[in-house]
């Protein structure tokens, strides 16, 4: 019983601080999204996860390869 109501407490002290977020919205966001540049720094991020999506794809081939000639 302790561990649920602390475990609420938590999620409500979560949800109360994201409700007192101011709603303006993201001034920076606005004006990258106006100009046009939002699609470069949303193209960076995809190339930074695809790239390292790639390398731990090669780590773990490697690894399986090293698992297999230990055995």
């Amino acid at each position: 019983m302790k561990k649920f109501i602390l475990t609420l407490a938590l999620i409500l002290s979560f949800t109360l601080n994201l409700l007192a977020q101011n709603s303006n919205g993201v001034e920076m966001a606005d004006s990258l999204r106006s100009s046009g540049k939002i699609y470069v720094v949303v193209l960076v991020i995809s190339v930074v996860f695809i790239g390292l999506a790639i390398y731990l794809f090669s780590i773990d081939s490697r690894l399986k390869k090293i698992e297999k000639q230990k055995q």
